[in-house]
């Protein structure tokens, strides 16, 4: 399934469940943003979008405790569920990317191209961590379609629809 068939997918689940989607991105760059926004008609389903690069803006913006970032970092699982649950409110659903694009940045447990991501709501967040291959702009570009393809399946998931062929 390509990156528009997802988008259009997740925006009817959103707008047919009224709820608005907030993205919380750090690697990306608001790449995940930028996606949805391409699509038209997402202002019916696409709240906001906030780009927590530093740690300092993930605590700000987001309510990532420094106690999470200090003893896991800012590319765990931990993370990114605090971010999920720091992105979204009421009627709202996030999701949330943090990993390390490159081309520095790696070390021997958690190399270039490892990202994290988590999908979910203020209360229930699923995560899982990928590593992607490529040079900056591929691992940026894979992850934003991993993350909507993931957000499709926790909505699908969690609201229990029976997944379109």
């Amino acid at each position: 399934m390509d990156r528009l068939q997802i988008l259009e997918r997740l925006s009817r689940l959103l707008m047919t469940h009224e709820l608005m989607l907030v993205t919380a991105e750090s690697c990306t760059g608001g790449g995940v943003a930028a996606a949805c926004t391409d699509l038209a008609g997402s202002s019916g389903w696409f709240e906001h979008g906030v780009v927590s690069y530093s740690n300092t803006a993930k605590q700000q913006l987001l309510g990532v405790s420094d106690s999470v970032l200090q003893q896991y970092g800012a590319v765990s699982e931990q993370t990114v569920r605090a971010m999920v649950a720091g992105a979204a409110s009421d009627r709202q659903v996030a999701l949330a990317v943090s990993g390390i694009a490159g081309p520095g940045g790696g070390s021997e447990h958690k190399p270039v191209g490892t990202v994290w991501f988590a999908w979910g709501d203020a209360v229930t967040q699923e995560s899982r961590c990928h590593l992607f291959f490529g040079d900056r702009v591929a691992v940026r570009e894979q992850a934003v379609d991993y993350a909507l393809e993931g957000m499709l399946n926790w909505l699908e998931s969690s609201l229990q629809v029976v997944k379109e062929p």
